[in-house]
């Protein structure tokens, strides 16, 4: 529950100028204070919650006939170039570009029958990550409610301290905005994730913002944290109290954090085997993927990893041959590992996108001259799509509803983002019927239909 440029310096609800242990000089965080950055509602009874998301978010659209939904009896221009292959479930076939994957089938399902219905990136975007609709779109564009992942950390809370709750790798973006449809909206900018920044694939990956402003010595800031110490004794207002202990708490976790070693080596990539690195791919989805594992094993509660770059309107074929191996070798490792860690149970990876492509391969970009670009591609759909999620409490093996024989609309067990949203609620052992207190005090629902795909439990 971090964001590394945050604008406002933040103050404390009873205008109290206290000089926390971000404005004391941590890197990066000097904007607002690194205590509230890493507040969480300790809400859910203590043990009652283990598990942890990983969420690999394809930004810009990945198409499900090329991925997940072949139709190899469809004509030319809808089936593309590519053929299925079998997995080790029977009757479960996916991408030939997905060889990794299919040996390992019965671990994750695949959501076939996902829909929203539009093809506008923004529109798109705050439906998966937000489950809303909300009048958002291309030329209306902020977002409107806080994302799945800062709605479970908030509700949650922290698994570990020293350990932000929600983290980005590298960053949280969803066609180009950062937080956008990750963040915590009106539930706080303290609720946004922690952007990692830098590309874990670089022999000198480094998480700046894990150490701290230079001058600043960990001996100089244990002197600074002891003179708070002192401050605290002085006389509180008794109404004062409840602000004042969890200001005392917040303080603490930010200095577990900068200080302690838990976050230092769970960012270090460096201390990782190096067959395991290989595993995951030694590219940037591969290792951000790999780093997501870390976390999670280290204590965080809900990580995404960015994989852009998907909007093929045009160069499908070698888009697709560059990009599917990438995927597939980060999807395969990460389950692979998870599982012979014994952090399968506890893990849940979702793979999805803000919207699909079309079934009709375009003859070029956008329908051709003048925005052609010579290949073929695929533009915007959101009539039908796909979803893959697996571990932390999700049967895996299975394939959820079937689209039309050329893959334009769902045939069977139609379902929605916010159904999604409602099984990892579910698996993650909250209410989807929640309701939360948006910025004027109404209770709102969480999701708007909270029925969880029951298949999937």
């Amino acid at each position: 529950m971090l964001q590394v440029d945050m604008g406002n310096t933040g103050k404390y609800c009873d205008g109290m100028s206290r000089r926390s242990f971000v404005q004391l000089g941590v890197a990066g965080m000097a904007t607002a204070g690194l205590a509230d950055v890493l507040r969480a509602k300790e809400t859910a009874a203590e043990g009652k919650q283990h598990r942890s998301v990983i969420l690999l978010w394809l930004d810009g659209g990945p198409g499900h006939l090329d991925l997940y939904d072949l139709k190899p009896e469809a004509p030319a221009e809808i089936r593309g170039m590519w053929n299925p292959i079998p997995t080790n479930v029977q009757g479960f076939e996916i991408s030939e570009l997905f060889p990794q994957q299919a040996k390992i089938a019965d671990k994750f399902s695949i959501v076939r029958s996902l829909h929203h219905g539009t093809g506008d990136h923004f529109a798109g975007g705050h439906r998966m990550l937000t489950s809303k609709a909300m009048g958002v779109s291309g030329g209306n564009n902020t977002g409107k409610f806080p994302s799945l992942g800062s709605v479970i950390t908030r509700e949650l809370g922290a698994k570990s301290p020293g350990m932000p709750s929600y983290i980005s790798v590298p960053v949280a973006s969803s066609i180009g905005l950062r937080p956008g449809y990750f963040g915590g909206n009106w539930l706080g900018v303290q609720h946004d994730p922690f952007q990692t920044g830098g590309d874990p694939n670089k022999d000198k990956f480094e998480v700046k913002n894990l150490n701290l402003a230079k001058g600043l010595s960990l001996s100089r800031l244990e002197d600074r944290r002891g003179l708070l110490t002192q401050l605290d004794t002085i006389p509180r207002n008794v109404e004062k109290t409840a602000t004042f202990d969890a200001m005392d708490r917040f303080d603490k976790n930010a200095f577990e954090f900068v200080s302690g070693k838990r976050a230092r080596e769970a960012f270090d990539l460096s201390r990782e085997d190096p067959r395991i690195r290989d595993l995951y791919g030694r590219h940037t989805w591969g290792q951000s993927t790999l780093l997501a594992r870390r976390l999670v094993e280290a204590g965080a509660r809900f990580v995404t990893c960015h994989f852009g770059g998907w909007d093929h309107h045009w160069n499908l074929e070698s888009g697709m041959q560059s990009y599917l191996p990438r995927v597939d070798a980060a999807v395969y490792g990460l389950f692979k590992d998870l599982d012979q860690r014994g952090l399968l149970e506890s893990t849940m990876v979702v793979l999805c996108g803000e919207f699909s492509r079309t079934p009709r391969i375009n003859d070029g970009g956008n329908g051709g001259p003048p925005l052609s670009k010579g290949t073929p591609g695929r533009d915007h759909w959101g009539a039908s799509m796909f979803c893959l999620m697996g571990g932390g409490g999700i049967r895996g093996g299975q394939i959820i509803g079937s689209t039309d024989s050329k893959g334009y609309r769902p045939l069977t067990r139609a379902v929605r983002p916010e159904h999604i949203h409602a099984t990892i609620y579910r698996a993650m052992g909250l209410n989807p019927a929640l309701h939360l207190l948006d910025h004027r005090g109404r209770p709102t629902p969480v999701l708007e239909d909270p029925t969880p795909i029951s298949e999937l439990l």
